[in-house]
């Protein structure tokens, strides 16, 4: 789909405390993608069901969050920062990074967020499972999905670089034109 956008769209997916969002806003600032934050697009445009008591947050709605990104992601030059990824359509993406963070660092990322005791055995526990990593390689071509360890800055730093060198190659492709 590489001709048919204004840019790539990538996703940044992962348990939360992985850096998504660090990565995504490092990733947009440097390439000029625009970072679409679906936890906080969920929360301002109310695409939800309701709240969960157990887990402290809303429950997604995904059909909605599918219907306010359409037009925005068939554009393109977007960065989704989500911790799910499987109810995306697979057509959206041109590449998928699934981020993962050691046990212990993610256990202290969560508890500085002031997550629930059962909150964070759960998220450590999809961590551990990765839950996530087989959500995304189910959901999209294995040549698409990228899993990387981001446990440091130094680590969250050769992502970014990673990633932004993906988009650059993304871009001369597209402006190369079909081979």
């Amino acid at each position: 789909m590489t001709g048919s956008r204004a840019g790539p769209n990538i996703l940044i997916t992962g348990t939360p405390g992985t850096g998504k969002t660090t990565t995504a806003e490092l990733v947009a600032g440097a390439t000029g993608l625009r970072h679409l934050n679906v936890g906080a697009l969920v929360k301002e445009q109310e695409l939800h069901s309701g709240w969960d008591e157990e887990f402290d947050c809303h429950v997604i709605d995904e059909d909605k969050v599918c219907d306010a990104l359409e037009d925005i992601m068939t554009a393109g030059a977007n960065i989704v920062d989500h911790h799910g990824c499987d109810f995306f359509p697979e057509r959206w993406f041109d590449l998928v990074v699934v981020l993962q963070a050691d046990n212990t660092i993610l256990w202290e990322r969560l508890e500085k967020r002031k997550y629930g005791l059962n909150k964070i055995q759960e998220n450590v526990q999809c961590e551990i499972m990765h839950v996530i990593v087989e959500e995304a390689l189910e959901s999209y071509r294995q040549d698409i999905v990228q899993v990387l360890p981001s446990n440091t800055v130094p680590e969250m730093e050769s992502n970014v670089d990673r990633i932004c060198a993906w988009v650059a190659a993304w871009k001369q492709a597209a402006q190369a034109g079909p081979a």
